[in-house]
């Protein structure tokens, strides 16, 4: 047997929270290293983004009319 399956016995094994965690670290392993400057730049974009919403100045709209659009597109 090698040793991925014997792996994923063992995980097979674990309770459902501790698998996902896992999933989670093995997959966050295979991801390319953080770039702090770009991680600060999207904490900035994403504040500004959560002050306009609670300010009432960013456009919403709702997540089924959202997708709705997407899937008129992905049928072009």
């Amino acid at each position: 047997m090698s040793t991925v399956d014997q792996l994923y016995q063992e995980a097979a094994r674990l309770p459902e929270d501790q698998k996902l965690t896992l999933a989670n670290r093995i997959l966050a392993s295979s991801e390319p290293a953080v770039n702090d400057e770009a991680e600060q730049e999207w904490d900035v974009a994403i504040r500004d983004r959560i002050r306009r919403y609670d300010e009432g100045a960013a456009r919403t709209r709702q997540a089924g009319d959202v997708f709705m659009d997407l899937d008129r597109k992905l049928k072009k």
